[in-house]
């Protein structure tokens, strides 16, 4: 996977135009409560809603057995593609046996019953509210990984990346973030001679103060710095084997950035196909068997190729809904609600299946009657990664309106004062009507911009010039 200067450019040159259409502006805010720490996210969305019942089957439910007669998993120790225990209540899909391998050192976690609040039985509606970090509401012009790279402060060459064509809207609007699919890939067409005189030039269009200037040299920057690394044909490290498609190459993608120390905390990958109204597969077989085979090994080979760095990595698994409990005439599932997450790491508190609590598969405890029920807000888990792994403790900004987290214990690490404040666009909106009302003393007291420890009308132009690349 050879990385040359001249297919890095063209990704960055990409990016960068993209960009312009951000509301979002690369905003440094002085933060008394900013942990500055080398850990990596990389967040895996299963994208399709992802049979959470099928890959953590509670076994022994009788009215899993009854309701899914074709498609459930076999009890563990009954025969071909039998479930793999883990705790006496719950068992893994047969061919996610590197996961649970992962489990058993104690290094995977699982959190059941867990999803998003909405109620959305929309794939687009799911996905949006849960990638914005705003279930039930669109107003959020930017994804919560965005809005987790700002209020944490985070810098470096290539601070975010999306193994993907495109930006995940958990990136929507970040001036951070920059989507390659393959890094060899990652290229610009035109003729080979002309590439230095384009770097120049854009080194030239690019020079300046304002969001995009920065955003163009930070490109630019990183390009020198996997140029001078010279990574060539990546070969992955302790005998990993990724899978033969995108999604492999995704996660090869992810190790190879992350190794090349060029400042990377959030990475990002997709995995579709799990919208699996029919032919699922029977007794742990068929198409869903070979899709969590994928995610499995994918999943076990990124960790392995990982091994020096699983101290500083946590990898986390969503999608954006369930299935439904009952299996429809297609030996299928149709669209449900609660669902698992699986969280991967070295400071994973893993060995565990946690719910909080289990809410059974009983009729009068299913959601809507027909669904597993939501005990675990998704935002509950990934707030405690940011919080004692990531050491961003500014949880009203991330997730606006979400006031109630307690961490579950998933991860290890520091619990720092919570943030649950307003964000710094609401601050500066209200900063702003209080100077367009001629208020300016209530708006000079709404936010010290500069940090001389003072709030004074200085402050009001840096809001100025920031509110105007915040429409």
């Amino acid at each position: 996977m050879a990385l040359t200067r001249r297919n890095f450019l063209a990704g960055c040159s990409a990016a960068i135009a993209a960009l312009a259409g951000g509301r979002l502006t690369k905003m440094a805010f002085a933060n008394p409560y900013r942990q500055l720490t080398d850990e990596v996210l990389v967040v895996i969305f299963l994208r399709g809603g992802m049979d959470g019942l099928s890959l953590v089957a509670p076994y022994n439910d009788q009215n899993y057995n009854d309701l899914r007669p074709n498609i459930r998993l076999p009890a563990p120790g009954s025969g071909a593609n039998a479930a793999l225990d883990l705790d006496g209540q719950f068992g893994c899909h047969a061919l996610a046996a590197p996961l649970r391998d992962l489990y058993q050192q104690q290094k995977l976690a699982v959190v059941h019953a867990c999803g998003l609040t909405s109620d959305t039985r929309s794939h687009f509606d799911a996905m949006d509210y849960m990638e914005r970090g705003t279930p039930g509401s669109r107003s959020m012009a930017s994804g919560w990984l965005t809005r987790h790279l700002v209020s944490g402060g985070a810098s470096g060459a290539l601070p975010a990346i999306a193994a993907s064509s495109l930006l995940p809207a958990s990136f929507l609007s970040s001036t951070q973030a920059v989507a390659m699919t393959d890094p060899d890939d990652f290229g610009l067409d035109g003729h080979w001679r002309w590439t230095d005189g384009q770097r120049l030039a854009m080194r030239h269009l690019y020079n300046g103060d304002s969001w995009l200037h920065q955003a163009g040299e930070q490109a630019l920057n990183a390009l020198d710095i996997v140029e001078v690394a010279n990574p060539g044909d990546y070969v992955p490290e302790f005998g990993a084997v990724y899978p033969t498609n995108s999604f492999g190459t995704a996660l090869m993608t992810i190790a190879q950035m992350i190794k090349l120390d060029v400042g990377l905390t959030v990475a990002a990958a997709d995995y579709g196909g799990w919208d699996t109204h029919e032919y699922q597969g029977d007794a742990g077989a068929g198409y869903f068997a070979g899709q969590i085979q994928t995610l499995a090994n994918g999943m076990a080979a990124l960790y392995t190729d990982l091994t020096n760095y699983t101290q500083r990595v946590t990898i986390a698994v969503m999608s954006e809904f369930g299935r439904r409990l009952r299996e429809n005439g297609n030996r299928g599932t149709d669209h449900g609600h609660g669902n698992v997450m699986l969280l991967l790491g070295g400071h994973v508190n893993g060995g565990q299946v946690y719910a909080a609590p289990w809410p059974g598969l009983d009729p009068a405890n299913l959601d809507n009657g027909t669904d597993l029920a939501i005990t675990t807000d998704y935002r509950r888990i990934l707030s405690e990664i940011l919080v004692r792994r990531m050491g961003n403790p500014n949880l009203g900004e991330i997730f606006p309106g979400y006031l109630n987290y307690t961490p579950l214990g998933v991860v290890q690490g520091p619990d720092l004062p919570i943030n649950f404040g307003p964000t710094h666009v609401e601050q500066m909106q209200n900063a702003v009507n209080c100077f367009a009302n001629g208020d300016v003393s209530g708006a000079c007291a709404t936010y010290d911009l500069n940090n001389d420890g003072q709030m004074t009308v200085a402050d009001l132009q840096i809001m100025a010039d920031r509110w105007t690349m915040t429409p």
